[in-house]
């Protein structure tokens, strides 16, 4: 790591870890633990010489990453430094970087543009054939007769605009975590009301079997004689129909997506595609309970499942 990039994350926890060609990579250890939203917001200010500088970085959520950066043209040299941190630090989002100063209005500094200004005089001059003296007063009021001086970045002054840039990344980054966590809330209670509405069908299954053999039974009873019916055929017939309408798998790979849901959730930032491909397989074990289900009872509790993985599907596009 060269001592710019230390210089961005001194004083920091940094995660070391070795890839397979035996080089070294640095990650800060904020990429880890839980969700983080993709929306964001962090702010710093502080007084670098006679400048006051304000600096804020905004973020939604995007499918990729999309900055868009505000700076002042004495700063264009660093930009692609700035870029760098910021892509490192944001991931993934559509995000706004602004950079400003405000001078000390006692510490404005003004020059007469000397070269501008008696070039302005000669014209004047050659049209009107007056004084130079005369002509003064209105050559300074022409474009660009004042100018500020050409004002330069030390190394000194970055260092410290670094340190508030960081210091807002800081900031920006504990928003989105809180922001996770109340996102993270709402995924674990919506997979927990997806698993408890999954146990509720046991009793409805159950109850939906003895229908269904009940009324086989009462069809057959009326087609034929009663005391001609092959109860071993009979069994076999109600067996059949079970099967097609059995929903063991399906309720055992909801299950365990349920699971992996939760695990992702807790594998580290930077989840938020898989949570939604998990998502959409939740999705269809749901639905295919529901074309299977062929009861009223159950149908209201797939409908319900359906409205919380919906919800959870709105809070994945937010999600990091």
């Amino acid at each position: 790591m060269d001592c710019k990039s230390f210089h961005f994350f001194r004083n920091r926890r940094l995660y070391f870890s070795n890839n397979r060609h035996g080089s070294t990579k640095v990650r800060p250890l904020y990429l880890y633990g839980m969700i983080r939203s993709m929306t964001g917001y962090g702010k710093a200010e502080g007084v670098i010489g006679n400048r006051k500088y304000n600096i804020e970085v905004r973020s939604l959520n995007s499918k990729q990453f999309d900055l868009n950066t505000r700076i002042p043209s004495m700063f264009r040299e660093k930009e692609m430094q700035l870029r760098k941190l910021l892509r490192s630090r944001i991931i993934r989002g559509k995000c706004d970087f602004f950079l400003f100063y405000e001078l000390d209005p006692t510490e404005v500094k003004h020059e007469v543009n000397t070269t501008i200004v008696e070039n302005y005089i000669s014209q004047l001059k050659n049209v009107s054939g007056s004084e130079e003296s005369d002509l003064l007063a209105l050559a300074m009021r022409m474009p660009e007769a004042m100018q500020s001086p050409k004002e330069e970045l030390d190394d000194k002054s970055w260092a410290q605009i670094e340190n508030l840039v960081v210091d807002a990344l800081d900031k920006f980054d504990k928003f989105r975590e809180t922001e996770g966590d109340a996102i993270a809330s709402d995924f674990k209670n919506g997979i927990s009301i997806i698993r408890s509405c999954s146990d509720d069908l046991d009793l409805l299954l159950n109850a939906r079997l003895k229908r269904v053999r009940e009324r086989i039974r009462t069809n057959l009873e009326e087609a034929i004689d009663k005391t001609k019916i092959d109860e071993s055929r009979f069994e076999q017939e109600v067996l059949f129909y079970i099967e097609k309408q059995d929903v063991s798998e399906e309720r055992s790979r909801l299950a365990v997506h349920c699971e992996h849901f939760t695990e992702i959730m807790s594998s580290g930032v930077g989840q938020g595609k898989k949570l939604g491909f998990v998502a959409q397989e939740i999705g269809r074990e749901i639905n295919t309970l529901g074309s299977k289900a062929n009861d009223a009872d159950i149908q209201r509790i797939v409908v319900h499942m359906k409205d919380e993985l919906e919800k959870i599907k709105e809070q994945i596009l937010n999600v990091l």
